[in-house]
């Protein structure tokens, strides 16, 4: 949504005072497999759910949007918030709590920014979140969520290329769902499109934005000053759910005339 807190209170207010809409472009709030994690989690058949864990890495090129600071750049902006934002939709809850850390191992393209960082976020009822995403690492994505009487893990959790699977491991036995992929970024417009002919607040509001916004920076904040740093929630009545499911094809890739590949 924006680097800072106060810029993304400034564009809920303006929203407000315009009598706009504003939605955050959360494209796996409207993602099959997601969902369906977000429905397991809901169900209480994993008993109740004790800890999220997530790893997030890709290679980055040298000159990359992703390694500028002034623009927004950095592991936590670019990739990690996608980790923060299940977190929060599995839990469905808001963080209290942050530890941060952060790695570069001096090169070049890591100039301005971290090559990765790793956090574990505290939520309330003494559940525990844990991710580690990396600019200079293999591809990976992927979630895990832990209960007392299962789990899940979602594979290829964020990407918006190739299948995705959910393994449900409950009281011992396992059961895989696969996804195929889909179009992501139609049914954000396609919702945000309904939103304002229907006259209705988006689920991913700039409340949605700000929430995650706010943990980021006190996840830069206990890394910098290596210690906890307490967060304080930003209230939120609405959460993902699977109504909020639309599918279309996927586009196929487009011939690059002129340009490079973004990574």
């Amino acid at each position: 949504m924006a680097t800072t807190q106060e810029d993304c209170e400034a564009m809920i207010r303006a929203a407000e005072q315009n009598n706009v809409k504003l939605m955050i472009a959360y494209r796996l709030h409207f993602d099959d497999a997601n969902l369906h994690a977000v429905r397991v989690a809901n169900s209480g058949d994993l008993g109740e759910l004790r800890y999220f864990g997530s790893l997030f890495g890709l290679q980055v090129k040298e000159g990359n949007i992703r390694t500028r600071k002034d623009l927004g750049g950095g592991t936590l902006f670019d990739i990690g918030v996608y980790c923060i934002n299940a977190a929060r939709y599995l839990f469905r809850d808001e963080p209290i709590e942050v530890v941060g850390l952060t790695a570069n191992n001096g090169e070049k393209r890591f100039a301005e920014i971290e090559e990765m960082t790793g956090a574990i976020i505290r939520f309330p009822h003494e559940r525990l979140g844990m991710f580690t995403c990396s600019f200079g690492s293999s591809d990976v994505g992927r979630y895990d969520l832990v209960g007392t009487k299962g789990q899940l893990r979602l594979e290829n959790a964020y990407e918006y290329q190739g299948d995705s699977k959910c393994v449900t491991t409950i009281d011992g036995k396992t059961s895989e769902k696969v996804f195929k992929p889909g179009d992501q970024f139609a049914p954000e417009l396609i919702y945000f499109s309904d939103c304002i002919i229907h006259d209705r607040e988006p689920e991913p509001s700039g409340n949605e934005g700000l929430a995650d916004v706010r943990v980021i920076n006190a996840i830069y904040e206990s890394a910098e000053i290596g210690r906890a740093v307490r967060i304080e929630p930003v209230p939120k009545k609405r959460r993902p759910d699977e109504t909020m499911h639309i599918k279309r094809p996927p586009v196929k890739e487009p011939e690059l005339v002129g340009a490079a590949a973004p990574r």
